[in-house]
């Protein structure tokens, strides 16, 4: 095929984002267990507690304004493999036990896209006990077009100005993934980037995957008026555009903001966003900027344009709040599209601690260089910086090896703090991929410090998922001979023999008992 030959497609119409869909849709949750679509930094502990506390302080505001007897609903978007939801819920249930204040009821509500994922969360044990308190409901949702929510779980249906209470939205590596009109301004005029699109070549099968790995793109530029006139629906921003901007290319994120005001017209009192991504809010970082290129995961994502939404919406008389210094990692900001949103002092306050101060995008940076140094760290640093990160599983994970080998030189007060941190750390396991056995992790490095009662509690959860080896077995069978437990010590010890006859330690565990 020639140049001549090729189709050009306005940018938000390319076949690339018809494959994107099907990406989703065939490879479900799988995307995520196989860790082809990134997500930690967006689903980890930390930003989870920065949404929570944000979310706790938006509903002392409503308490404040009177309005504490009627639901909030929280909509997250694109929720992905869940880890983000399952963490705000577990960090702002502990926020509102705690502090034991009268505040409105809650409900958070799940969507996604693919059936699968919604499949995945309806039995996922971690998420269970959500939806039985009637704190968590699920929905599909397609961002492109649907203005209402059909709940899975409660069979509600969630229609245009249903809602009292102001809508939470969060969205997470969400703009960066749905469609985007690419425009070029230059010398005050607007031209339509369009594409065509062409395939790297190579071998093997040309599915969903290797298609979207493969494909090049050419841009084809065309005058487009129509951005200019007075009934264009965002003409001020690219007004804007024309007045500040020369020889750049702009992602336009069309579908993103119709997709915020149709979810707005569910209530009756406007929407907050809460939302994170690799995007910019500052006009000069679109300054001179080069045509966009896929940044391929399994999946695709461009660059989100939080600057049109943020000048969209504060035109409409928002509030929006972005970091003052630069992201490095994850542009993390919130939008109050509410009346009277100065009055929002908590939820501000929320910002300010847990975003603008130290937030999410500076852990990341701080973990990079964590993971570059883990080798060189001592056990108490390894465990102050576990502790900043919520007890996240997967710091443990990769640290274990580290702790380990720190073990022998560990301290009574330093292996209770990590006995205690396994503990809290359990409590916020979100298990998505089974083949790393974290409760056998901690039970052996417990096992090691001769904290019997402990490890053999982590025994106890690691034989409750997985197939038990002999050398599992046989650690639990040590544990509760230590604890006195010597009936149960001799069946575990019988059944690592039966695995292993060979098995050294538990053939003179029971010689020792005869």
């Amino acid at each position: 095929m020639n140049d001549r030959d090729q189709q050009v497609y306005r940018f938000s119409e390319a076949p690339i984002w018809e494959l994107q869909r099907a990406y989703f849709e065939e490879q479900g949750i799988e995307a995520w267990q196989r860790e082809e679509v990134p997500q930690y930094i967006t689903s980890n502990p930390v930003i989870a507690t920065a949404y929570a506390e944000m979310i706790f302080g938006f509903l002392q505001d409503r308490a404040a304004q009177d309005r504490a007897s009627e639901k909030v609903t929280i909509v997250e978007l694109g929720a992905g493999s869940g880890q983000l939801a399952f963490h705000v819920l577990k960090e702002l249930s502990a926020l509102i036990a705690f502090a034991e204040l009268a505040l409105p009821p809650f409900r958070y509500v799940m969507t996604d896209l693919p059936a699968k994922n919604i499949s995945f969360w309806q039995q996922h044990r971690s998420l269970m006990p959500f939806v039985e308190q009637g704190l968590l409901d699920f929905a599909q949702l397609d961002a492109t077009k649907d203005s209402e929510l059909h709940l899975t779980e409660s069979g509600e249906k969630i229609n245009a100005g249903q809602l009292g209470q102001p809508l939470l939205l969060i969205a997470n590596y969400f703009f960066d993934s749905i469609p985007q009109e690419l425009i070029y301004v230059d010398e005050g005029l607007i031209y339509e980037c369009r594409v065509s699109l062409s395939m790297e070549e190579g071998e093997g099968q040309l599915d969903t995957v290797g298609m979207l790995g493969r494909m090049v793109p050419e841009y084809h530029y065309c005058r487009a008026a129509e951005y200019e006139q007075d009934n264009y629906p965002y003409r001020e921003a690219i007004a804007l555009y024309r007045e500040k901007l020369e020889d750049s290319h702009i992602l336009f994120p069309i579908a993103g903001l119709e997709c915020l005001e149709r979810l707005g017209q569910l209530s009756r009192a406007g929407f907050v966003l809460l939302t994170a991504d690799k995007g910019d809010h500052r006009i000069e970082n679109w300054a001179f900027a080069e045509p966009p290129k896929l940044i391929h995961h399994g999946s695709f994502s461009l660059t989100a344009n939080y600057h049109a939404i943020q000048h969209t919406f504060e035109l409409k008389g928002a509030r929006t709040h972005f970091t003052e210094h630069h992201y490095k990692n994850l542009n993390v900001g919130f939008i109050l599209m509410v009346n009277q949103p100065d009055g929002y002092i908590q939820t501000r306050l929320a910002y300010r601690r847990y975003v603008d101060r130290f937030g999410p995008d500076d852990f990341f940076s701080l973990k990079l260089w964590f993971d570059a140094h883990l080798d060189t760290l001592e056990l108490s640093q390894i465990l102050a910086f576990w502790r900043l990160g919520r007890f996240d599983p997967q710091l443990f994970l990769q640290s274990a090896g580290r702790i380990e080998d720190l073990l022998e030189d560990s301290g009574e007060e330093e292996a209770e703090d990590l006995r205690q941190g396994m503990v809290a750390m359990w409590q916020r396991y979100y298990p998505l991929d089974e083949r790393q056995d974290l409760a056998l992790i901690c039970a052996m490095l417990l096992y090691r410090l001769e904290l019997y009662e402990a490890a053999g509690d982590f025994y106890e959860k690691s034989l409750a998922s997985h197939e038990g080896t002999a050398e599992t077995l046989y650690g639990m069978a040590i544990c509760c001979y230590e604890l006195e437990r010597e009936a149960e010590a001799l069946l575990y010890a019988e059944r690592a023999l039966r695995l292993d006859p060979l098995h050294e330690g538990a053939a003179a565990l029971l010689a020792h008992s005869e």
